[in-house]
């Protein structure tokens, strides 16, 4: 190809293909010279911001890529949990699917509102999902740890997070200090007591709703108590409601699952 009116460069889960190929950051330096608009799907962002078209923008790419993408291009500033981003002529989308939306959106900006409607129905998505990546990612995406004293209190929250796990409750199962307790969990998990128990919890509340159970029942199982109490850690993660996200991922097995919920 000699130009593109837009150029879409899609992205392989093998982030050192691009590495591997310079000739192929040549020619999407190339091509993005002389077109209007220049967009990336999933790791592809990794090839626009080697090619230099990234820097000083805000962009994104799979959750799972984002803190490289970051580490590797400290110019670009990363949103990790965007579903698409458009800074300018160019756009980064998330995962695979998000490589839809970000079509859609340029069929919008090119055909207007209701042909990118007519699309969304025709392919039998939303014309604008809600909520961003931390719907599809595990909530529960901690550093990995075998410190013999917060591992089994990590292991006992997966196994039963409706129990209490205050973080007084936790200290005194670990035989340390609330303060102690508090420095291992930022040093290991990068995060509070408080906020990773909310964390597993939330990720538990997750797959009950996908598993059938109602509000109520999610709220309760989980540990989060209350229907108010979930919809209020929903909006603060998710962006969305716990109602929206059970009819979204909601699945067709009807086995109750267990609250237990992954852990690193």
């Amino acid at each position: 190809m000699d130009r593109a009116d837009t150029l879409v460069v899609p992205g392989p889960a093998d982030l050192d293909a691009f590495r591997k190929e310079p000739a192929l950051i040549d020619q999407v330096a190339r091509l993005a010279a002389t077109a209007q608009r220049v967009a990336a799907v999933c790791t592809g962002a990794f090839a626009l911001a080697a090619a230099g078209l990234l820097r000083g923008r805000r962009a994104t790419t799979h959750w799972e890529h984002a803190a490289e993408l970051a580490r590797l291009h400290p110019d670009i500033q990363v949103t990790p949990d965007a579903i698409y981003v458009q800074d300018g002529p160019v756009l980064t989308s998330a995962g695979v699917t998000a490589g839809i939306d970000v079509c859609l959106a340029l069929v919008e900006q090119d055909l207007g509102p209701e042909a990118a409607r007519r699309v969304a129905r025709d392919l039998v998505v939303f014309l604008q999902r809600p909520g961003g990546q931390s719907q599809f990612s595990a909530a529960s995406r901690t550093t990995a740890t075998r410190h013999p004293v917060l591992r089994p209190l990590l292991d006992a929250i997966a196994a039963d997070p409706a129990s209490d796990h205050s973080p007084q409750a936790l200290a005194g199962h670990a035989g340390a200090s609330p303060r102690h307790l508090s420095r291992l969990f930022r040093d290991q998990t990068g995060s509070t007591p408080a906020a990773y128990v909310e964390t597993m919890r939330l990720e538990a509340a997750r797959i009950l709703l996908e598993h059938g159970e109602s509000v109520t029942s999610a709220a309760r199982r989980s540990g989060l108590g209350s229907d108010e109490t979930l919809r209020r850690t929903f909006a603060r993660h998710l962006g969305t409601t716990p109602s929206a996200y059970a009819a979204r991922f909601r699945t067709t097995r009807t086995a109750p699952p267990s609250t237990r919920t992954a852990t690193p």
